[in-house]
């Protein structure tokens, strides 16, 4: 049995997860809680099923090394340009002063300079994962204050790696001048090196897998290229983790970024989910019985204090109370790299004891409090709302930081269906509607909509339309729209314009005028609910919807040709390819 006992423990751990987080997300609680919840019952303090050693050091390890690439991953340069105010401004507000804040009071508290540091920091950062699929969930990181918290967030993200690599340090007796320097040479040698690799190395190497086309060793490329970037930063006195995080953000800027995610994303879940699972196995629960009082006096403090440091930071950079205090309350929890660096510190004989424990006590109890948080944060918001001044924000001072975002010209049904399509997938929009009604309800419900002319160049160029993606046009009003293309093709020609279009005709002249695609409302309605009747009298979907491309492709020539022949002759004419039918049988 002994030979078996480490394949022994791994069931023992995927069982945990099988059964404890299904019965939570049926609940609707996070699946992070499941998976703590589920290493505190199997590890050594609930059932002890799964001792401590090296099999949760393991899997710890490798969670932490996904977790960060994904997130280097999700950090190209131009997401960071883009929103740069707010990351480099308004984020590193954030961490120094909840640092610095932390710091003071651990001081007062009795520990040591090192076991502050550590702490305040750790403390400082937010929950990436757990923050982040909430707002996703809720659907909204389009909005204001998701758009602030994401910039806060990779800020955050990014102050990980000089700490990973500042924790050794602090282990020494007497770190001194030599030591730093040491490290810093050993720390950018280490980042040119993977930044050499990343870009004649990695990328050629991409090349050739992808020209062999066989997914199976694209997938275990990037698997290399994770573990691989971790083992050279660790060769070099760095952490692992640090490497994977580099790997990452040199990924983000390549061709190859989408589909590294896609292939790796399985893995970061996994592991993701294993990584929260040996949390939950160090944490000691009992000490709640006690130290109760005390883990929930630091509970309610890091929450208000992190809450009140972020949202005045937040009002210095120009945000309003509504915008500030939703995106504080937000954040006010401690995150899941509370766990690397504190776990980090205790291995470098930083932090020792209980102290440990009880942070981390406070930090699970932080997350598991994050959708009660984010609903908080909406009332205070919406509070916050009421007492502000009635007149509409500033569109050019809220847009500030969009980059590759859309903007809705019209925000009526067809306006509102693309914004909650664009929401869905996470990419930022905004809308500008002359309905005041429209424009009220919308600000009511948090979405970014303007009232404004989008036919006036000024109020586009308020929009960010020349740092947008595309811009859809949803007007009714078929003579605002063929201006409104206009407009947009001879001031902005290489951006993508899509457009609502009454008819084949309508269609017809809005893409002459400029827009990439015009879709005539009365086709697609006619042609989604004939598939619909096709459907119902049991014709299989894949012949349904090739059918359904057939009739749409070279823009709906079909349709135009026997919408043509009835203009022209006042009844019906077959389309081209049954008048060649007609005329073989003829022939015959």
């Amino acid at each position: 049995m002994n030979e078996h006992i480490s394949l022994v423990y791994g069931l023992i751990i995927l069982a945990g997860a099988i059964l404890i987080v299904p019965l939570f997300k049926r609940l609707r609680l996070s699946p992070i809680l499941g998976y703590l919840v589920a290493g505190m019952l199997i590890g050594p303090h609930g059932f002890d099923l799964v001792p401590k050693g090296h099999v949760i050091e393991i899997l710890a390890e490798f969670g932490v090394l996904f977790l960060l690439f994904m997130i280097g991953l999700e950090l190209p340069i131009d997401r960071l340009r883009a929103m740069r105010r707010y990351v480099f401004g308004l984020g590193s507000a954030q961490v120094l002063v909840t640092a610095f804040i932390i710091f003071v009071v651990s001081i007062n508290l009795g520990l040591d300079i090192s076991a502050a540091i550590v702490i305040g920091f750790g403390l400082a950062l937010s929950s990436t994962a757990t923050v982040l699929g909430e707002l996703s969930e809720r659907g909204e990181l389009v909005q204001r204050f998701g758009r602030v918290s994401l910039a806060v967030l990779l800020m955050q993200d990014l102050a990980v790696a000089p700490l990973l690599a500042m924790i050794p340090l602090l282990g020494d007796d007497i770190p001194n001048s030599q030591a730093l320097i040491l490290k810093a040479v050993q720390g950018l040698a280490a980042l040119g090196f993977v930044a050499l690799l990343g870009r004649y190395v990695f990328r050629p190497l991409f090349a050739v897998v992808v020209s062999v086309k066989m997914p199976e060793l694209f997938t275990a490329t990037s698997l290399f290229l994770v573990i691989g970037t971790s083992f050279l930063t660790a060769a070099a006195g760095l952490s692992m983790a640090l490497g994977a995080f580099l790997a990452g953000i040199l990924m983000a800027d390549s061709e190859y970024r989408h589909q590294v995610e896609a292939d790796i994303s399985p893995f970061r879940g996994l592991f993701l989910g294993l990584f929260f699972m040996t949390v939950g196995m160090i944490v000691d629960g009992g000490l709640i019985f006690d130290h109760g009082a005390l883990i929930m006096s630091l509970l309610v403090a890091l929450l208000v204090g992190k809450a009140l440091i972020m949202a005045f930071c937040a009002r210095l950079f120009g945000l309003r109370w509504s915008v500030a205090s939703r995106a504080g309350i937000t954040l006010a929890q401690g995150g899941e790299f509370a766990f690397v660096l504190i776990g980090l510190a205790v291995n470098e004989g930083v932090l020792q004891g209980e102290i440990e424990q009880i942070v981390f006590l406070v930090v699970v109890m932080g997350i598991v409090a994050t959708p009660f948080l984010i609903s908080l944060g909406e009332k205070v918001s919406l509070w916050f709302k009421e007492k502000e001044e009635p007149e509409a924000p500033m569109l050019e001072d809220e847009t500030l930081d969009l980059r590759n975002h859309v903007v809705i010209a019209g925000f009526g049904r067809v306006g509102q269906t693309v914004a909650d399509l664009l929401a869905e997938m996470h990419i930022p929009y905004v809308a500008l509607e002359l309905d005041r009604a429209l424009v009220a309800e919308g600000r009511r419900r948090n979405l970014p909509v303007y009232y404004g002319n989008a036919g006036n160049a000024h109020v586009l160029a308020a929009a960010g339309i020349g740092r947008a993606k595309a811009a859809v046009i949803t007007l009714d009003q078929h003579k605002a729209a063929e201006v409104l293309v206009t407009v947009l093709h001879q001031r902005w020609p290489d951006l993508p314009i899509y457009a609502r279009a009454r008819d084949l005709a309508n269609s017809e002249r809005l893409e002459r005028l400029g827009a990439a695609e015009a879709i005539p409302e009365t086709i697609e309605a006619s042609l989604r609910l004939g598939a619909r009747v096709l459907r119902s009298i049991g014709i299989p979907r894949e012949q349904v919807q090739q059918q359904l491309e057939l009739m749409s492709a070279n823009d709906y020539r079909l349709l135009r040709e026997h919408v043509q022949a009835v203009e022209k002759d006042g009844q019906p004419e077959p389309p081209a390819a049954e008048k060649r039918n007609v005329a073989s049988q003829e022939a015959d």
